[in-house]
Protein backbone atom coordinates (compact mmCIF):
# COMPACT_ATOMS: atom_id res chain seq x y z
CA UNK A 1 0.00 0.00 0.00
CA UNK A 2 1.27 3.45 -0.96
CA UNK A 3 0.92 6.74 0.86
CA UNK A 4 0.19 8.33 -2.49
CA UNK A 5 -0.07 7.59 -6.19
CA UNK A 6 0.11 10.31 -8.83
CA UNK A 7 -1.21 9.98 -12.38
CA UNK A 8 -0.13 11.97 -15.43
CA UNK A 9 2.68 13.56 -17.36
CA UNK A 10 6.31 12.56 -17.39
CA UNK A 11 9.19 13.39 -19.66
CA UNK A 12 12.56 15.06 -19.90
CA UNK A 13 13.02 18.71 -18.94
CA UNK A 14 15.85 20.38 -20.84
CA UNK A 15 16.86 23.54 -19.00
CA UNK A 16 19.38 26.10 -20.22
CA UNK A 17 22.42 26.43 -18.02
CA UNK A 18 22.52 30.15 -18.78
CA UNK A 19 19.85 32.40 -17.31
CA UNK A 20 18.50 35.54 -18.90
CA UNK A 21 19.20 34.17 -22.38
CA UNK A 22 16.66 33.05 -24.99
CA UNK A 23 16.81 29.53 -26.42
CA UNK A 24 18.12 30.85 -29.71
CA UNK A 25 21.29 31.92 -27.92
CA UNK A 26 21.69 29.22 -25.26
CA UNK A 27 24.77 27.06 -25.75
CA UNK A 28 24.55 24.49 -22.93
CA UNK A 29 21.65 22.62 -21.38
CA UNK A 30 20.97 20.28 -18.46
CA UNK A 31 18.72 17.22 -18.60
CA UNK A 32 16.26 16.58 -15.76
CA UNK A 33 13.21 14.48 -14.94
CA UNK A 34 10.02 16.36 -15.77
CA UNK A 35 6.24 16.21 -15.79
CA UNK A 36 4.24 17.78 -12.97
CA UNK A 37 2.54 14.67 -11.46
CA UNK A 38 5.84 12.78 -11.63
CA UNK A 39 7.64 15.61 -9.88
CA UNK A 40 4.95 15.70 -7.18
CA UNK A 41 5.61 12.00 -6.51
CA UNK A 42 9.33 12.78 -6.23
CA UNK A 43 8.66 15.70 -3.90
CA UNK A 44 6.50 13.50 -1.67
CA UNK A 45 9.14 10.77 -1.60
CA UNK A 46 11.68 13.32 -0.37
CA UNK A 47 9.42 13.75 2.66
CA UNK A 48 9.56 10.03 3.37
CA UNK A 49 6.21 9.13 1.82
CA UNK A 50 5.80 5.87 -0.10
CA UNK A 51 4.94 7.12 -3.57
CA UNK A 52 4.32 5.71 -7.03
CA UNK A 53 3.43 7.29 -10.36
CA UNK A 54 1.12 6.10 -13.12
CA UNK A 55 2.51 7.29 -16.43
CA UNK A 56 4.03 6.04 -19.69
CA UNK A 57 7.19 6.59 -21.70
CA UNK A 58 8.26 5.82 -25.22
CA UNK A 59 10.48 2.89 -26.18
CA UNK A 60 13.51 5.15 -26.55
CA UNK A 61 16.60 6.25 -24.60
CA UNK A 62 14.74 9.15 -22.96
CA UNK A 63 12.13 6.69 -21.76
CA UNK A 64 14.82 4.61 -20.09
CA UNK A 65 16.25 7.77 -18.55
CA UNK A 66 12.84 8.70 -17.09
CA UNK A 67 12.39 5.23 -15.59
CA UNK A 68 15.85 5.27 -14.01
CA UNK A 69 15.34 8.80 -12.69
CA UNK A 70 11.99 7.90 -11.12
CA UNK A 71 13.52 4.91 -9.35
CA UNK A 72 16.56 6.94 -8.36
CA UNK A 73 14.36 9.40 -6.51
CA UNK A 74 12.75 6.62 -4.50
CA UNK A 75 9.46 6.52 -6.41
CA UNK A 76 8.05 3.13 -7.46
CA UNK A 77 7.93 2.79 -11.26
CA UNK A 78 5.81 -0.39 -11.28
CA UNK A 79 2.94 1.57 -12.90
CA UNK A 80 5.13 3.16 -15.59
CA UNK A 81 4.32 1.66 -19.00
CA UNK A 82 6.50 1.64 -22.09
CA UNK A 83 4.56 2.26 -25.31
CA UNK A 84 5.94 1.54 -28.76
CA UNK A 85 5.66 4.32 -31.32
CA UNK A 86 5.42 7.77 -29.74
CA UNK A 87 8.53 9.41 -28.35
CA UNK A 88 9.05 10.26 -24.71
CA UNK A 89 8.13 13.97 -24.40
CA UNK A 90 10.79 16.64 -24.07
CA UNK A 91 10.14 20.09 -22.62
CA UNK A 92 12.37 23.15 -22.99
CA UNK A 93 12.17 26.36 -21.00
CA UNK A 94 13.74 29.78 -20.94
CA UNK A 95 14.88 31.24 -17.63
CA UNK A 96 14.41 34.97 -17.06
CA UNK A 97 14.33 35.48 -13.28
CA UNK A 98 12.45 36.43 -11.25
CA UNK A 99 9.12 35.80 -12.95
CA UNK A 100 9.38 34.91 -16.65
CA UNK A 101 9.88 31.24 -17.52
CA UNK A 102 8.40 30.39 -20.94
CA UNK A 103 7.82 26.65 -21.53
CA UNK A 104 7.94 24.86 -24.88
CA UNK A 105 6.35 21.40 -25.01
CA UNK A 106 7.55 18.82 -27.56
CA UNK A 107 4.95 16.14 -26.91
CA UNK A 108 3.93 15.11 -30.42
CA UNK A 109 0.34 14.47 -31.47
CA UNK A 110 -0.38 11.79 -28.88
CA UNK A 111 2.34 11.27 -26.22
CA UNK A 112 2.69 8.03 -24.25
CA UNK A 113 1.25 9.38 -20.99
CA UNK A 114 -2.04 10.21 -22.75
CA UNK A 115 -2.31 6.66 -24.17
CA UNK A 116 -2.91 4.96 -20.83
CA UNK A 117 -6.16 2.98 -20.92
CA UNK A 118 -8.45 1.89 -18.06
CA UNK A 119 -7.31 -1.71 -18.52
CA UNK A 120 -3.72 -0.69 -17.74
CA UNK A 121 -4.62 0.53 -14.24
CA UNK A 122 -4.27 -1.27 -10.92
CA UNK A 123 -7.61 -0.08 -9.56
CA UNK A 124 -7.10 -1.84 -6.23
CA UNK A 125 -3.88 0.07 -5.58
CA UNK A 126 -5.59 3.32 -6.59
CA UNK A 127 -8.51 2.59 -4.27
CA UNK A 128 -6.29 1.76 -1.31
CA UNK A 129 -3.70 4.52 -1.50
CA UNK A 130 -3.98 7.23 1.14
CA UNK A 131 -3.82 10.00 -1.45
CA UNK A 132 -4.45 9.99 -5.21
CA UNK A 133 -3.15 12.96 -7.23
CA UNK A 134 -4.23 13.76 -10.79
CA UNK A 135 -4.03 16.78 -13.05
CA UNK A 136 -6.23 18.49 -15.62
CA UNK A 137 -3.75 17.70 -18.41
CA UNK A 138 -4.52 13.99 -18.08
CA UNK A 139 -8.12 14.73 -19.08
CA UNK A 140 -7.15 16.46 -22.33
CA UNK A 141 -7.24 13.41 -24.58
CA UNK A 142 -8.50 9.85 -24.80
CA UNK A 143 -7.89 7.16 -23.71
CA UNK A 144 -6.21 8.97 -20.80
CA UNK A 145 -9.42 10.79 -19.82
CA UNK A 146 -11.33 7.50 -19.59
CA UNK A 147 -8.52 6.00 -17.52
CA UNK A 148 -8.63 8.96 -15.14
CA UNK A 149 -12.38 8.62 -14.65
CA UNK A 150 -12.01 4.89 -14.03
CA UNK A 151 -9.43 5.71 -11.37
CA UNK A 152 -11.69 8.33 -9.79
CA UNK A 153 -14.61 5.91 -9.71
CA UNK A 154 -12.40 3.41 -7.87
CA UNK A 155 -11.69 5.84 -5.03
CA UNK A 156 -13.78 5.18 -1.92
CA UNK A 157 -11.84 7.08 0.75
CA UNK A 158 -8.72 9.03 1.55
CA UNK A 159 -7.61 12.20 -0.21
CA UNK A 160 -8.11 12.75 -3.94
CA UNK A 161 -6.26 15.87 -5.08
CA UNK A 162 -7.11 17.57 -8.38
CA UNK A 163 -4.26 19.73 -9.68
CA UNK A 164 -5.90 22.26 -12.01
CA UNK A 165 -2.71 22.26 -14.07
CA UNK A 166 -4.00 24.08 -17.18
CA UNK A 167 -1.52 24.23 -20.06
CA UNK A 168 -3.10 26.12 -22.95
CA UNK A 169 -0.88 24.50 -25.59
CA UNK A 170 -2.19 21.04 -24.66
CA UNK A 171 -5.91 21.83 -25.12
CA UNK A 172 -8.04 22.61 -28.14
CA UNK A 173 -9.74 25.40 -26.18
CA UNK A 174 -10.12 26.79 -22.67
CA UNK A 175 -13.81 25.86 -22.73
CA UNK A 176 -12.91 22.20 -23.38
CA UNK A 177 -10.62 22.31 -20.35
CA UNK A 178 -13.38 23.93 -18.26
CA UNK A 179 -15.86 21.21 -19.15
CA UNK A 180 -13.33 18.50 -18.26
CA UNK A 181 -12.57 20.20 -14.95
CA UNK A 182 -16.23 20.52 -14.02
CA UNK A 183 -16.80 16.84 -14.70
CA UNK A 184 -13.87 15.82 -12.48
CA UNK A 185 -14.29 18.25 -9.56
CA UNK A 186 -17.09 16.28 -7.82
CA UNK A 187 -14.73 13.29 -7.56
CA UNK A 188 -11.99 15.27 -5.80
CA UNK A 189 -11.64 16.09 -2.12
CA UNK A 190 -9.00 18.79 -2.74
CA UNK A 191 -8.58 21.18 -5.67
CA UNK A 192 -5.49 23.34 -6.09
CA UNK A 193 -4.52 25.83 -8.78
CA UNK A 194 -3.23 29.31 -9.52
CA UNK A 195 -5.50 32.21 -10.48
CA UNK A 196 -5.48 31.40 -14.18
CA UNK A 197 -6.13 27.72 -13.51
CA UNK A 198 -9.04 28.24 -11.12
CA UNK A 199 -10.58 30.69 -13.58
CA UNK A 200 -10.31 28.02 -16.26
CA UNK A 201 -11.94 25.45 -13.99
CA UNK A 202 -14.80 27.43 -12.41
CA UNK A 203 -15.03 30.64 -14.45
CA UNK A 204 -14.08 33.14 -11.74
CA UNK A 205 -10.71 34.57 -10.79
CA UNK A 206 -11.35 36.20 -7.41
CA UNK A 207 -9.77 33.85 -4.82
CA UNK A 208 -12.74 33.89 -2.42
CA UNK A 209 -15.28 33.35 -5.18
CA UNK A 210 -13.15 30.66 -6.87
CA UNK A 211 -12.70 28.78 -3.61
CA UNK A 212 -16.44 28.92 -2.98
CA UNK A 213 -17.15 27.65 -6.50
CA UNK A 214 -14.81 24.69 -5.99
CA UNK A 215 -16.41 23.89 -2.65
CA UNK A 216 -19.85 24.11 -4.26
CA UNK A 217 -18.64 21.60 -6.86
CA UNK A 218 -18.00 19.08 -4.08
CA UNK A 219 -14.39 19.38 -2.90
CA UNK A 220 -13.60 19.57 0.82
CA UNK A 221 -10.52 21.80 0.50
CA UNK A 222 -10.05 24.56 -2.11
CA UNK A 223 -6.58 26.08 -2.52
CA UNK A 224 -5.84 29.13 -4.68
CA UNK A 225 -2.22 30.09 -5.36
CA UNK A 226 -2.06 33.86 -5.85
CA UNK A 227 1.55 34.37 -6.93
CA UNK A 228 3.10 37.38 -5.16
CA UNK A 229 0.01 37.62 -2.91
CA UNK A 230 0.59 34.16 -1.42
CA UNK A 231 -1.90 31.32 -1.02
CA UNK A 232 -5.53 31.28 0.07
CA UNK A 233 -7.51 28.20 1.10
CA UNK A 234 -10.91 27.30 2.49
CA UNK A 235 -12.45 24.06 3.68
CA UNK A 236 -16.02 22.85 3.55
CA UNK A 237 -16.14 23.49 7.31
CA UNK A 238 -15.22 27.13 6.61
CA UNK A 239 -11.69 26.87 7.98
CA UNK A 240 -9.71 29.60 6.23
CA UNK A 241 -6.05 30.38 5.81
CA UNK A 242 -4.08 32.98 3.88
CA UNK A 243 -0.29 32.67 3.81
CA UNK A 244 2.16 35.24 2.49
CA UNK A 245 4.91 34.11 0.08
CA UNK A 246 8.43 33.52 1.33
CA UNK A 247 11.07 35.86 -0.01
CA UNK A 248 13.88 34.09 -1.85
CA UNK A 249 16.12 34.95 -4.76
CA UNK A 250 14.30 33.19 -7.60
CA UNK A 251 16.43 31.19 -10.04
CA UNK A 252 13.76 29.10 -11.77
CA UNK A 253 10.13 29.19 -10.69
CA UNK A 254 8.92 26.25 -12.77
CA UNK A 255 9.33 23.52 -10.15
CA UNK A 256 7.91 25.49 -7.23
CA UNK A 257 4.35 24.28 -7.78
CA UNK A 258 5.40 20.63 -7.76
CA UNK A 259 7.37 21.10 -4.54
CA UNK A 260 4.28 22.78 -3.09
CA UNK A 261 2.27 19.74 -4.18
CA UNK A 262 4.53 17.18 -2.54
CA UNK A 263 4.52 19.18 0.69
CA UNK A 264 0.74 19.53 0.50
CA UNK A 265 0.49 15.74 0.30
CA UNK A 266 2.54 15.45 3.48
CA UNK A 267 0.35 17.91 5.37
CA UNK A 268 -2.88 16.23 4.24
CA UNK A 269 -1.68 12.74 5.10
CA UNK A 270 -0.33 13.84 8.49
CA UNK A 271 -3.55 15.64 9.36
CA UNK A 272 -1.91 19.03 9.87
CA UNK A 273 -4.05 22.16 10.33
CA UNK A 274 -4.71 24.06 7.11
CA UNK A 275 -2.48 27.03 7.89
CA UNK A 276 0.48 24.86 8.91
CA UNK A 277 0.11 22.84 5.71
CA UNK A 278 0.07 25.96 3.54
CA UNK A 279 3.08 27.51 5.26
CA UNK A 280 5.07 24.32 4.86
CA UNK A 281 4.04 23.92 1.21
CA UNK A 282 4.85 27.56 0.49
CA UNK A 283 8.32 27.12 1.95
CA UNK A 284 8.90 23.96 -0.10
CA UNK A 285 7.98 25.87 -3.25
CA UNK A 286 10.32 28.72 -2.32
CA UNK A 287 13.16 26.25 -1.71
CA UNK A 288 12.91 24.92 -5.27
CA UNK A 289 12.33 28.34 -6.85
CA UNK A 290 15.78 29.33 -5.57
CA UNK A 291 17.37 26.49 -7.58
CA UNK A 292 17.72 25.61 -11.26
CA UNK A 293 16.32 22.09 -11.36
CA UNK A 294 12.90 20.73 -10.50
CA UNK A 295 12.85 17.07 -9.43
CA UNK A 296 16.54 17.16 -8.53
CA UNK A 297 15.97 20.12 -6.19
CA UNK A 298 13.02 18.80 -4.17
CA UNK A 299 13.68 19.41 -0.45
CA UNK A 300 13.50 17.04 2.49
CA UNK A 301 11.21 17.83 5.42
CA UNK A 302 14.14 19.06 7.49
CA UNK A 303 15.30 21.38 4.70
CA UNK A 304 11.84 22.96 4.53
CA UNK A 305 11.73 23.34 8.29
CA UNK A 306 15.16 24.97 8.25
CA UNK A 307 13.93 27.49 5.67
CA UNK A 308 10.85 28.21 7.79
CA UNK A 309 13.09 28.71 10.83
CA UNK A 310 15.48 30.99 8.96
CA UNK A 311 18.37 28.55 8.94
CA UNK A 312 20.75 29.26 6.02
CA UNK A 313 21.20 26.36 3.59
Amino acid sequence: MYDLITFGRCGVDVYPLQTGVGLADVETFGKFLGGSPTNVAVAAARHGLRSAVITAVGADPFGEYVRRAIRGFGVDDVFVSTIEGPATPVTFCEIFPPDHFPIYFYRGEHPPDLRITPSMLDLRAIAETGLFWFSLTGLSREPSAAAHHAALEARTGGWTVFDLDYREALWESREAARQAARRALPHATVAVGNLDEVETAVGVRDPEAAAQAMLDAGVRVAIVKMGPDGVFARTADDERARVEPMEVKVVNGIGAGDAFGGALCLGLLRGWPLERTLRFANAAGAFVAARLACADAMPTTSEVEDLLNGVAS
